[in-house]
């Protein structure tokens, strides 16, 4: 194996006017990573989470935070989905560890299908209202924390911050796997505004599922030396 390969960075779930948006690292091509080098590469990139691709005809990946690996993970599912797409390799549904996971695009939108109870799980708590989520400073040690208010109820808008800290995360700027949390919980379609501007679309799906999309951009490809 060539000690340097290619890696691609997307932003994903970016807000109205381009904002925000959560980057991902993607190896489209370095099939066969022992576990711990995958897990060590993601530290290093110290993205909140880094997709490897193993095979691009059945969209088998790996999804690894700075510090574990997740069976399931919403921005680097939507983002390894149109990244996929723009180099032509089109696919309807990726296959993290957790299983199949339906996925397409609506316009500028890509969506994922899941059930919200394989995501990872986090400690949700409702606050007074959006003030109160932007007045955190931080997370808790040893806490994925999940804060959620209405800014507005009737129109299904919520602002959200989380702060992955089990994850080896300080803060997630936009977490797909969250807001299926949330859309299971309040049972019902949603805006999430996330972090310093970052937009979740969230609606109910067939049977127990929740359907997460957003936009996404490219941010750069550039090599990176293999540990």
């Amino acid at each position: 194996m060539s000690n340097t390969t290619t890696l691609d960075v997307v932003t994903v779930f970016l807000g109205d006017g381009d904002t925000g948006g959560n980057e991902l690292g993607v190896f489209l091509d370095s099939p066969g990573l022992p576990q711990e080098t995958r897990q060590a590469i993601a530290a290093d990139l110290g993205f909140s989470e880094t997709v490897f691709l193993e095979d691009r005809a059945t969209g088998r990946l790996h999804i690894h935070t700075p510090a574990v690996e997740l069976p399931l993970a919403g921005h680097p599912l939507v983002g390894t989905s149109w990244l996929l797409r723009d180099r032509g390799n089109a696919l309807d549904t990726l296959n993290p560890p957790a299983g199949p996971i339906p996925t397409w695009a609506d316009g500028e939108t890509f969506w994922i299908r899941a059930d919200p109870d394989l995501a990872p799980v986090f400690d949700t708590r409702r606050l007074a209202d959006p003030a109160a989520v932007d007045a955190l400073t931080g997370g808790e040690p040893g806490v994925d924390l999940h804060v959620w208010a209405w800014e507005d109820e009737a129109a299904g808008h919520v602002r959200v911050r989380v702060f992955p800290d089990e994850m080896g995360i300080a803060e997630d700027e936009a977490t797909g796997a969250a807001a299926l949390r949330l859309g299971q919980l309040l049972g019902r379609p949603l805006t999430i505004h996330q972090g310093v501007g970052s937009r979740i679309d969230v609606r109910p799906g067939p049977g127990n599922t929740i359907e997460v999309g957003g936009r996404t951009a490219h941010v750069e490809t550039r090599p990176y030396p293999l540990p």
